[in-house]
Formats: structure tokens, sequence, C-alpha cells
């Protein structure tokens, strides 16, 4: 039990520390508050990509409101119960408040209950989580559906653009592919941080939360994915090199590794369910800053970093139920299927005599499949146009195609 004078002072100190945080650059995602009738809205996303900032800007937006802020991952916090949401009632009562905003609400057993409880009650209910334990995949059999969730990801290139005061340009995207998006890192150029990150995000939200005892293999594991961009990968292959016991263990820190937002994992594209099980998928990590920290290889392949810029800018636009890749006697680096629509990307850093037929040929055998006429090469700085048999491919250099 906590003392509901405890909570309050929190609930102040907390806002008073958020209100007079630098507003920060306006995300791309920007909630409206004002359908939030019988839903909560919650955003999730990877540690630090900015979520309590977006908290904060919605919070500025609805200043003729008494909206409420609490962040439950607090120290003062940790022996909160389901019975102390009684005493957060109270506060809640005294200040009149119509808009709740909780931060880490999660880390609290039952949380669910209270927030059907508050939606039934009319409140407006706005909640973000770190992957250590509220995953936007785990929502629905939580909220019985009365959920909507956004997704945030690290700074796009038009982010990073606007908070450097750059323009498009292939300057500015060597700028990108060199510092990711993770915005206190694009701010401070301190390499540490990103190095605590991924520290945090293996023990905080794998770790900890699935109570896993070898952690060196885990973190062995997590760099070699990050070290393999872009690549093909199985699981059954990984077992014998990395010293890990069975396939099912690789297999299952896949899946907690994907649900932290830490790499992407995407499937070969197949009309068989099974096929796409069983066929390797290609990993991809979740900031480019992150793989010039953590990856081990001595060789820098623009090509593949490049490639993963690529994913995550479809990422965003895409769930990642629509993203796949595509192999039939030649491969399509990205095929995104939306309502009955496809779109399909190939990526090569430069093209040149000696890869253009590879190039053309596997994205020509998508537009076959797919009944495609139109796609896109999308290159370092090469721009052209390539009509032929009644195909179109427009070649377009990456600092462009980003902003589309």
């Amino acid at each position: 039990m906590i003392l509901e004078s405890v909570i309050t002072r929190i609930v102040e100190q907390q806002k008073d520390r958020l209100l007079l945080r630098d507003i920060g650059l306006k995300r791309e995602l920007i909630p409206a508050t004002q359908s939030l009738s019988s839903h909560a809205l919650i955003i999730s996303g990877v540690r630090r990509c900015g979520k309590s900032t977006l908290l904060m800007q919605m919070m500025k937006s609805l200043s003729n409101e008494r909206v409420f802020y609490l962040n439950f991952e607090s120290p003062q916090l940790y022996e909160f119960s389901l019975s102390d949401f009684t005493r957060l009632d109270n506060i809640i009562a005294q200040k009149e408040s119509t808009t709740l905003f909780f931060d880490e609400l999660q880390l609290v057993e039952g949380w669910e209950m209270y927030v059907r409880q508050k939606l039934d009650e009319d409140f407006r209910v706005i909640i973000t989580g770190s992957n250590a334990s509220l995953l936007s995949k785990e929502l629905g059999t939580r909220l019985t559906g009365r959920h909507i969730t956004q997704e945030l990801f690290p700074f796009s290139y038009h982010e990073f653009l606007a908070f450097k005061g750059m323009t498009p340009s292939v300057e500015s995207l060597k700028a990108y592919m060199i510092e990711g998006g993770f915005p206190e890192f694009v701010k401070t150029g301190d390499q540490d941080q990103l190095a605590t990150l991924f520290e945090d995000v293996l023990i905080r939200d794998i770790v900890t939360r699935y109570g896993i005892k070898d952690i060196k293999s885990l973190h062995r594991l997590a760099c070699y994915l990050i070290s393999n961009i872009g690549n093909r990968i199985t699981a059954t292959k990984l077992k014998q090199p990395l010293s890990i016991g069975a396939t099912s263990t690789i297999l299952t820190w896949f899946s907690h590794l994907e649900l932290s937002y830490l790499v992407s994992f995407m499937p070969m594209y197949s009309n068989s369910t099974k096929a796409q099980l069983i066929n390797p998928r290609k990993v991809y990590a979740i900031d480019l800053g992150l793989i010039d920290v953590i990856s081990n290889t001595m060789t820098e392949d623009s090509g593949r970093k490049l490639e993963n810029l690529i994913f995550l800018h479809l990422r965003r636009k895409y769930s990642d139920s629509e993203l796949y890749y595509f192999d039939e006697k030649g491969e399509c680096d990205f095929v995104a299927i939306k309502n009955g629509r496809a779109e399909l990307v190939q990526v090569c850093y430069e093209l040149s005599p000696d890869n253009l037929k590879r190039e053309l040929n596997g994205l020509r055998k998508a537009m076959q499949f797919f009944n495609q006429k139109k796609a896109t090469i999308v290159t370092f700085n090469n721009s052209d146009v390539i009509e032929e048999d009644g195909f179109t491919i427009e070649v377009i250099p990456a600092h462009t195609f980003l902003l589309l």
C-alpha cells in the first residue's frame, strides 16, 4: 500500500518536471484525443524513442482541459498494487481531471481492469509502455478490444532533417545513416547512450520479464542479429556457432527480441503460411545508429544499411504482417501488401552495369507474380526511369524516396 499523500506528491513532481522539459520536435505521430470516447489509446515503441515527450506534447495541446499524468516507473511506485487505484481515484477526483495520461501503467498487475473502469466512467485514457511488460500484440486479450494502438519509432528521415535543420541531400542522408533516429543520441552524439539503451532493452525488457538465466548467450544472439542486418536468418543454423543448446530456445529469444522492437524479422512471401514459417527470414535493426555501436563486424556494408533504412521507412507505413521479401528465381527486397495492393521496392546502393541485370531480374519476377506494372529501385544517389515490355521501374535516390 502507498499513502495517498505520497502518490499526490509524486504526481505533482512528475507533472512539473514533464512540463518543464523542452517541447522537442513535433512528431509525425500526433494522435487525435478527441476521438477517444470509449477506447484507450496505447502508444507502444522501443525505449527512448520519444514516447514521454509525445505525451508531454499531447498534454500541452490540451492546455484548456484538466489533464492528469503519472509515470508508474518511478521507484517510489514500485509497490503500487491494485488496491492503490482507489487512492489514485481520489486524487483524480480532487483535480477534476477528464483526460488521463499514464506512463508504464502496465507495471501494475491488473491495470487493464482499472482502464476499463475509467473508460466506463467517460474518461479519456492515453497510455505508453516500454516493452518490458506492455506490448501492442498482447493488448487484445487485456482490454477486450477497447483500445487503439499506435506505434512510435525513432526519428524518421523527415524528422531527422527537421531536428538537425538540414535539407534533403546526399550529405544529410549520410548523416542519418550514421546517427540514426534516437532523439537523445541525435541531440548529443554520445554513443554510450545507445550502448546503455541496448543493455536496458535486453535486461529490463527481456531478461527480467521472462526470467532468462543465460544472459551471455542472449547478448551474443542480439549482437549477431544486429551485425547481420539484411541477411536471411534461421534458428537451426545459429545453434552451433552461438553455442545455444536448443533451436526452440533461439526461436523463443527471436520472439522476445522482436517484441521488444530491437530487431524485426521479415518473412519470405508465399501463399502458404507453412512455407512462410519454414523459410528463412530477413533481419533488420530498429535504428541505424545502434548498428554502428553494437555490430561486431569490422567492415561497413553501406548496401545493407541502406536496405535496413528502407525497411524502417516501410515499417512506419505498414504493419509487420504486411511486409515480405520475394524470391522466385530472383529476389525482390520488399513486397508491401495492403488492402489487396502490392508495393514493390528493390534496394541497391549503386546501380552499375555489373549488377543491373540481377536487380532488374528479381524485381521483374515480383512484378509479374503480383501483376504490377510499376515498381521502384531505391539507390543511394542514382536516378532513372526504365521502361520495358510494359513495365515501368523508377530509380529513385533514397533521400527523395524517404520523403515521398
